[in-house]
């Protein structure tokens, strides 16, 4: 006598019934001794969910997100080696978060940016006790292919920590950059879960770098390692002990690789402890968060190229400020060297580049 043929065994991955579940949960359901002859699953509202059947027609898995706080039914018939048809049948019930959870990417879409800027990937709710299984829902593609790697930085202003991707060495010029925070599903605490994926798609410009040497009294421009343009400027006094406050750290521009941040033609300028306040300055280039620009001063245009008097700010004549003005981007760095004071995560936002390889790299939570 034949041996008598198997039943249909339907196995489900979550199992059937589960409920509170991400709604990016992976689904597949298998039949054993069998096939899947007909399997839908629908929400509430009757509307079939993204799903694909195994070449074989033993498995079928999930092909789209589920919705937060949702039931979804399943459906389907599997037929056993017997000949015989099995139903499939039960729900999935979705976690409802008491909060969620946003990510913005910087640079955004269609920016273009310098060779030195980084990627910062910012939340809207603590990531701290997520942070390995959040960075795993990153991803960075480039055109061509750079070397770099994520670390976790708290910026200056920012509430909680962001996720940075720099590159080991400046951007290749040109680079197309595609950058994807995969955060919906993610769980950021028990309660709060990501609300949305975020995209950016941007794309470094010219290669330009600033070099700025406090002991030269200028900076030097160049444009793929070729200097295109020197201008005289005078530095932060703080080194000098023969300046008016003498040596004083905090008048001293710190030395390291800094970032264009931004650029404004007009900004009011305070600092009371040094006595003034709502100085207004021309063609002014950020640098930093701790009050360091590149920028004209037509009162210091005879300290220019031979003293250092500022008070932590490049000055430059104002031929000179506007030239430059107009050529920074966002991301540019400048580096400056010749002082005692080096950039830290004290001078504020974006001080990624003062962090070396290996450091940078052990900021990772991966």
């Amino acid at each position: 006598m034949a041996p008598k043929k198997p039943a249909a065994a339907v196995v489900a991955s979550p199992a059937l019934g589960s409920s509170g579940i991400s709604p990016t949960t992976p689904i597949m359901i298998d039949v054993k001794d069998g096939t899947i002859k007909a399997l839908t699953l629908v929400n509430a509202a009757g509307k079939t969910v993204t799903g694909k059947l195994s070449a074989d027609a033993a498995s079928w898995t999930l092909g789209e997100d589920l919705g937060y706080g949702k039931t979804y039914t399943v459906r389907g018939t599997a037929v056993g080696e017997d000949g015989r048809s099995v139903p499939i049948s039960g729900t999935y019930s979705t976690l409802t978060p008491a909060d969620t959870a946003t990510s913005s990417i910087s640079p955004g879409d269609g920016a273009v940016v310098g060779v030195a800027a980084p990627i910062i990937v910012r939340f809207s709710s603590d990531p701290s006790a997520q942070k390995a299984a959040i960075q795993k829902r990153m991803k960075v593609v480039t055109t061509p292919a750079v070397q770099g790697a994520w670390a976790w930085i708290t910026h200056d202003g920012d509430t909680y920590p962001s996720l940075d991707w720099r590159p080991k060495a400046y951007w290749p010029q040109f680079t197309r950059v595609h950058v994807e925070a995969d955060v919906y599903g993610a769980a950021f605490s028990s309660d709060v879960y990501g609300s949305a994926d975020t995209t950016s798609d941007f794309t470094i410009g010219r290669n330009q770098v600033v070099i700025a040497d406090a002991k030269k009294y200028d900076i030097v421009v160049q444009r793929s390692g070729q200097t295109v343009a020197t201008y005289p400027g005078s530095y932060g006094m703080g080194d000098d002990p023969n300046s008016r406050y003498g040596i004083n750290p905090d008048l001293v521009t710190r030395s390291g690789i800094h970032i264009v941040m931004d650029k404004q033609e007009t900004v009011s300028m305070s600092n009371p402890k040094y006595h003034y306040t709502n100085s207004v300055e021309h063609w002014a280039v950020r640098i930093s968060d701790n009050g360091e620009f590149i920028h004209e001063n037509p009162n210091t245009v005879g300290d220019q190229g031979n003293t250092n008097v500022s008070h932590g700010c490049i000055n430059l004549s104002e031929s000179s400020a506007i030239a430059y003005y107009n050529s920074a981007i966002y991301g540019d760095p400048v580096e400056i060297t010749g002082t005692s004071v080096q950039l830290s995560p004290a001078d504020g936002d974006i001080y990624d580049w003062a962090l070396s390889w290996p450091t940078w790299q052990s900021l990772s939570a991966l």
